[in-house]
């Protein structure tokens, strides 16, 4: 069997950057088994697949997320990626609908200029009295605070030194699954001037080692700094080795992320 695939960059506009992913699209759904083994050959944070929904239309699509490791109940990027590809797909089209059992239905518009926006739920961390020992001996500098919700632990740092250079031991943070770890500042140098806040994203219990931008996480991190700030629109750097550039807006219980893409690779795997 030959399945056509997809490697998109997501959030970034110059190809090697942001976060790849894979897209692959199928009539109906392949087992969960040969899901995780294509996504372990692709070795890419995520492998997002796609089925028609009931309707069939061209316009709404069943998603699902794996990462080399494990099937993902949530990934901002792979989304992105995804979107990408079905705007490309049917250049007509300028919203589509993607449903994830973990979140729902998902509204995704391509702008007049190319950029994609998605509408994903609030999830905004609440803060935590007991840091767990795993956290604190997991990373080389200590949290001024910290914070959780369902995906992630917030580790809260005062200066971009420290979410720059943290350094982190995978065997410990292990030891905090399912939840993965996220560093974050606010944005304070002038080569970072044009950023409200940056993070770094270590998830070595469900995909590796460092995610190079990670959509699904601003989904947290955007209510929180949007609270801190005093405002709703904010611009995002994840300062991994490829770094990622997210627009956020907060409305209420929503989140609309935007970011742009770029095709790497289309051809075709056989399973």
């Amino acid at each position: 069997m030959q399945l056509e695939i997809n490697v998109i960059d997501a959030f970034t506009n110059t190809v090697f950057k942001g976060n790849s992913a894979a897209v692959i699209i199928t009539d109906s759904w392949l087992s969960a088994d040969l899901m995780q083994s294509i996504a372990m050959e692709n070795n890419l944070s995520e492998t997002a697949f796609l089925v028609p929904g009931e309707s069939n239309e061209k316009t709404n699509y069943y998603i699902r997320w794996f990462s080399p490791i494990t099937e993902i109940a949530f990934c901002g990027h792979a989304t992105l990626a995804s979107a990408f590809v079905l705007f490309n797909k049917n250049p007509t089209l300028k919203t589509i609908k993607l449903s994830a059992k973990a979140i729902g239905a998902l509204t995704i518009v391509q702008t007049s200029i190319g950029k994609i926006q998605m509408d994903f739920p609030n999830t905004k961390p609440e803060k935590i009295a007991s840091i767990p020992d795993s956290l604190l001996a997991g990373l080389s500098i200590a949290p001024i605070e910290v914070y959780r919700n369902s995906q992630a632990y917030f580790v809260i740092y005062n200066t971009e030194s420290d979410v720059l250079n943290v350094i982190r031991d995978n065997e410990v943070l292990k030891q905090l699954a399912p939840l993965d770890v996220v560093v974050t500042c606010q944005s304070q140098s002038e080569n970072l001037k044009s950023y409200d806040f940056i993070s770094r994203y270590f998830w070595p219990a469900n995909g590796g080692d460092e995610d190079p931008v990670t959509g699904s996480i601003h989904t947290g991190l955007a209510p929180f700094w949007a609270e801190r700030l005093g405002k709703n629109e904010l611009i995002a750097y994840q300062a991994s080795s490829r770094g990622g550039i997210l627009e956020c807006i907060v409305e209420g219980d929503r989140v609309i992320i935007s970011g742009n893409a770029v095709q790497y690779l289309t051809g075709f795997i056989t399973v």
